[in-house]
């Protein structure tokens, strides 16, 4: 039985110092590279070309996964694997997935996957960062994004089993460029804020307040730096967790300026 084929997906927008390790991670895996790119003003075309790949160029949407989404529907091959710009597979989970094609198509219709966190020097590994699970193998037709929440998983029909091999995401360059995604998700989460107090009385907007405010980062710095031991991820955990707890009143206190 010949294996299975693989369709690697991307978006993109100026990953332009990213792109060629993310695709140099999966040489002799992907029988087919399919990215959207969202009008990069870098090389993140011309970088996508030499490797061969099948390009879009779209708009930058606030919510990437609409341009997921896009270059998850140009997919040919039997089965998908989508990536950001700053992930890399690993040389254990390349195998795995090569196991996975060679065996056909098997019991499972998509795979969880571990994914190790890259913050300011070290993997985190504690604080609730690891086994960071995203869904992103699947079967072509399977599985889609849902388009309306920035942290929102594939929906796959059917039945989803859990790779052992960690997918590597090296989100950040420095702490200046954390603050600037750490930002742009907070307008994101401001946005959702808002729209959920639609409609709502004075009461239950105070209950809203008292949450995002106190409650939720009170709430979210015990549970990742002490419940699940951010504390040995040393000063890099500690600022995780911080920033973490710190979106909630961040983002509260910007719903009211949009």
């Amino acid at each position: 039985m010949a294996r299975k084929t693989l369709s690697v997906v991307l978006a993109t927008y100026n990953e332009e110092a990213n792109l060629s390790a993310c695709l140099d991670s999966v040489r002799g895996l992907a029988d087919e590279i399919v990215i959207v790119d969202g009008t990069s003003t870098d090389k993140t075309v011309e970088i996508a070309k030499k490797y061969g790949a099948k390009i879009k160029i779209t708009t930058n949407k606030p919510n990437f996964h609409i341009n997921k989404q896009m270059a998850i529907d140009m997919a040919t091959k039997d089965w998908i694997l989508q990536l950001d710009g700053d992930e890399q597979v690993s040389p254990e989970m390349k195998e795995e997935i090569l196991k996975i094609l060679e065996d056909g198509s098997g019991q499972y219709n998509g795979y969880w996957m571990p994914r190790k966190n890259w913050f300011l020097g070290r993997f985190l590994m504690k604080g609730g960062q690891y086994p960071d699970y995203t869904l992103r193998l699947y079967k072509n037709g399977k599985g889609r994004l849902p388009q309306k929440d920035v942290h929102e998983q594939a929906q796959v029909d059917g039945k989803v089993g859990y790779l052992k091999s960690a997918l590597l995401h090296y989100p950040y360059k420095n702490f200046s460029h954390y603050l600037n995604k750490w930002n742009r998700y907070n307008i994101l989460f401001a946005g959702q804020i808002k729209e959920e107090q639609k409609g709502k009385n004075i009461f239950q907007k105070l209950f809203y307040a008292v949450g995002y405010l106190f409650i939720k980062p009170t709430h979210w710095l015990f549970t990742t730096f002490l419940r699940h031991k951010g504390f040995v991820d040393g000063w890099q955990g500690f600022v995780f967790s911080f920033f973490s707890a710190l979106r909630f009143p961040v983002s509260y206190v910007k719903s009211f300026g949009l």
